[in-house]
């Protein structure tokens, strides 16, 4: 028996053809229904083509695999088959320059993850690594398809593997606009840069249900993985906004910040702000006294161009500081203590967040600032046990192993092994300057001074007047601000007015810098 198969009717001329073509292209641009568009702006939230409108430069957005329809049977799935599948991906352009995209479209299955949803993502992450681009991902999905089973669990190991291998290859960056559970959260963790808006956006591996169920706790979604949460508590996402139109805008000066891959160095814009501005009021941003506090922040904004900075991880972690900036129209990456937060010590929050900032700039050719003005590393039973030894060694493994230029400058204060690990000149600084207010020293003068003439303070008559004479003494002998520069440590104290200037024109200098590697698969840094 010979089964009839129905062929639907189709025109059999050219232009008949292209009127098909174009009316099917407009109903998979138009997408699904109106009530879904709704229902989406409802919860606050864009569709995807306007979050790539947003993205993009006006009109230079071109779609890959538009008509792209899933395949699987049973569930009901074999009754809606929209093109698209639930995710729009291709390429545009911000500020001129190719950028590769793909974002969920939540008014189809949720944005859920199935094979075909699967394969475009893929194809546009393999085509970023090919053609040395920046790949962006606007996350909104519910997770795996449940009805593709094991089908779409693979589809995220193809994702996870692209992550791995475009790493240190190409900017990834991911904005979170929905909700993203389960190990679909695990492709953000893998990218160079997370972004979230607040309420509209989580992350978790199990969601409240689940942590109900297995420990009794009840939580919200945000209470257990919005924006503030990872944004301040986790360290999981580098920035929150309180809108999308904000958070892409964003997301496209950070773009502007960084090259196109790792062959190439971040763009020069020109600079209004002159090279040779001096920053007079540095001398009183920064009290001489190391116990009083101060915003680094503002020192920050003093020396670079415009005083404009993009601060990395703002809310985690604040006793450092990480930021792009521009000096003379070119990236670079400042890091610096925060006094205002801890007096800024390193402690292993901030060790990690400072690590893999360190890690992201020397992998993108942004040369390096480190501003120094640290008293040690936070003491504590907690800091011991949960691994500062381990988390401190992390951030002087990232300095040792950068090969971008490098530059040191103690603001105020630096001891201890903190001082070794803030990009010192004996773990490869190109150049260190101080300021004519530095100490440099193994400890603060106080502690240095029990320590050394314990039994004479012990043995004094006043010990109190001993204590302050030895400690005016070793200050004297010791932490005098032309100690180290006299040994080598330290390439020249300057005036603090003048390190705009000596920044850039260090800077430029080592454009040309060269460092050969040992040869090896890969290192082996501390976990």
């Amino acid at each position: 028996m010979t089964r009839s198969v129905r062929i639907p009717e189709q025109p059999t001329d050219a232009r008949g053809r292209v009127a098909e073509l174009h009316a099917i292209r407009a109903q998979a641009l138009a997408g699904p229904s109106e009530k879904a568009t709704e229902a989406q702006h409802a919860k606050g939230k864009l569709t995807a083509r306007e979050r790539i409108e947003l993205l993009l430069d006006e009109g230079s957005f071109n779609e890959v695999e538009r008509l792209r329809r899933h395949r699987a049977t049973g569930f009901g799935l074999e009754a809606k088959r929209p093109h698209t599948d639930g995710v729009i991906t291709g390429w545009g352009t911000v500020e001129g320059r190719t950028v590769f995209v793909y974002a969920h479209d939540f008014r189809i299955f949720g944005g859920a993850l199935g094979e075909a949803h699967a394969t475009k993502i893929h194809k546009i992450m393999d085509m970023a690594i090919a053609a040395g681009a920046p790949l962006v991902s606007l996350n909104d999905g519910a997770g795996a398809r449940i009805q593709e089973g094991v089908s779409a669990l693979a589809g995220y190991g193809g994702i996870f593997q692209r992550n791995t291998k475009a790493s240190g290859v190409i900017p990834q960056i991911s904005v979170m606009l929905g909700p993203c559970a389960g190990g679909a959260a695990y492709s953000p963790a893998l990218t160079d840069f997370v972004f979230m808006v607040r309420d509209t956006s989580q992350m978790f591996i199990t969601g409240p249900d689940v942590v109900k169920a297995v420990t009794g706790e009840e939580i919200t979604q945000n209470g257990l993985g919005g924006a503030d949460v990872h944004a301040g508590t986790s360290g999981v996402s580098h920035f929150a906004y309180d809108d999308e139109e904000t958070c892409l805008a964003e997301v496209r000066y950070l773009l502007s910040l960084l090259p196109q891959n790792n062959r190439e160095h971040p763009p020069t814009v020109h600079a209004d702000d002159p090279a040779e501005r001096r920053c007079d009021s540095l001398v009183d941003l920064v009290p001489a006294n190391g116990r009083l506090p101060y915003d680094m922040g503002r020192v920050i904004e003093e020396l670079v161009d415009d005083g404009d900075y993009l601060e990395v991880h703002e809310r985690w972690a604040r006793n450092v500081i990480c930021a792009l900036a521009r000096l003379d129209g070119r990236t670079v990456g400042i890091v610096a203590n925060q006094p205002q937060a801890l007096a800024g010590v390193l402690d292993a929050q901030a060790s990690e967040k400072a690590a893999r900032f360190v890690q992201m700039c020397d992998a993108f050719n942004i040369p390096l600032v480190t501003l120094v003005d640290v008293p040690g590393f936070l003491p504590g039973v907690d800091q011991e046990h949960g691994g500062i030894i381990r988390h401190g060694a992390k951030l002087l493994y990232a300095y040792c192993n950068a090969t971008v230029p490098r530059i040191s400058l103690i603001v105020r204060k630096a001891y201890g092994g903190a001082y070794i690990v803030m990009d010192s000149e004996s773990i490869g600084a190109d150049l260190t300057y101080a300021w004519p207010t530095n100490e440099i020293a193994v400890m603060g003068a106080e502690g240095a001074a029990n320590v050394i003439f314990r039994k004479q303070i012990a043995e004094a008559d006043d010990p109190d007047e001993m204590r302050a004479r030895m400690v005016k003494e070793y200050k004297a002998e010791l932490m005098h601000p032309y100690y180290a520069a006299e040994r080598g440590l330290i390439d020249d104290v300057i005036d603090p007015a003048a390190t705009r200037e000596v920044l850039i024109r260090s800077l430029a200098m080592l454009r040309t810098k060269h460092t050969e590697m040992p040869q090896r698969k890969h290192g082996n840094p501390p976990q």
